[in-house]
């Protein structure tokens, strides 16, 4: 929490959503006394948390944008070398598929969040 002392500050009461893997009391107390809620499945063993219902859905469509990420615009391959270019060409990416989204809505397509059209 140290690193991100800033962003907490300039944005108040936040929201966290994670995997499972973020867990223990110590961590969570921290992130409250933060202001950062934690929304997360529960653990084996633990008793079903209050947003549930709310991540299955979240998740699938995260998965969804991740295999779009990953598919459609190689980002397994960016060929980037330093983390500047890696950023530089992940954002060129991302860019281009809001683009293509807003496109593909502005005319009325069927499928909006799909570049092939575009790929030549």
């Amino acid at each position: 929490m140290a690193a991100e002392c800033e962003l907490l500050r300039e944005r108040p009461r936040q929201t966290l959503i994670g995997d499972k893997n973020y867990f223990g009391r110590g961590f969570e107390r921290e992130l409250s006394e933060h202001g950062v809620q934690l929304l997360r499945p529960a653990r084996k063993g633990e008793r079903e948390r209050p947003v549930a219902a709310l991540l299955k859905p979240l998740r699938q469509v995260i998965e969804s944008i991740n295999e779009t990420f990953k598919g459609q615009l190689d980002l397994e391959r960016h060929r980037g070398r330093a983390p500047g270019s890696v950023i530089a060409r992940v954002m060129q990416r991302i860019l281009a598929l809001a683009a293509a989204i807003w496109h593909n809505d502005a005319t009325g397509q069927t499928v909006l969040r799909s570049v092939i059209a575009y790929d030549h």
